[in-house]
């Protein structure tokens, strides 16, 4: 299973692509970590399989803004993760600020990358200029992963010691992240709901 990391990591990337619950930080990491444990010298090829997989993977997301999202959104599934209001927030960005929403909007996580691919595909942004930019926001990302994930792969027999000794305080924090982020969500519909009232 190890020495086909590579296929594996590309695969799931693929599937990322089409709005599915993969996330890409994840597997960046994972992969960079058993390389760096098990199998050091597919270091570079592993690498090569996530960043074609991500790349292949935000290319499928913008075609199906373009070519595909209306049908696809009169399938409940869709509706859910890609809800009207949230493409209305990021076209609105893009009319804003451009090219510069799809380089740093590249960063976040949680699904946001996925629907500002989608949103560029659906205000028809051109193809080479989309494919340039995410080209240059994932390099920087995709190395910064990875190496995150290696050093963590390389250093966790001195890494787990220090969680284990602080993990009363690490799962607090943990908990208060969760905590706070379902206050904020819990806020937000809140506010939603009073303001159409």
């Amino acid at each position: 299973m190890a020495p086909q990391v590579h296929f594996v990591a590309f695969g799931l990337l693929i599937l990322a692509g089409f709005n599915l619950p993969v996330s890409e930080d994840i597997v960046f990491i994972v992969s960079a970590s058993i390389a760096a444990t098990i199998i050091p010298e597919n270091k570079y090829l592993i690498f090569t399989g996530c960043f074609l997989g991500a790349y292949f993977s935000d290319l499928i997301a913008y075609l199906i803004g373009r070519y595909g999202l209306h049908k696809l959104l009169k399938f409940n599934f869709f509706k859910k993760k890609i809800p009207e209001t949230r493409i209305k927030k990021i076209e609105t960005f893009f009319s804003k600020y451009g090219l510069k929403t799809l380089f740093f909007g590249r960063f976040i996580p949680f699904g946001v990358r996925n629907i500002l691919f989608i949103t560029a595909g659906l205000i028809k942004m051109k193809l080479v200029k989309f494919l340039l930019v995410d080209l240059s926001a994932l390099f920087l990302t995709s190395l910064l992963l990875f190496n995150l994930g290696y050093s963590f792969g390389k250093n966790y027999q001195d890494i787990f010691p220090y969680l284990n000794k602080y993990k009363l305080l690490v799962g607090g924090i943990f908990l208060i992240m969760i905590f706070s982020f379902f206050l904020i969500k819990k806020r937000k519909n809140y506010l939603k709901k009073r303001s159409k009232k």
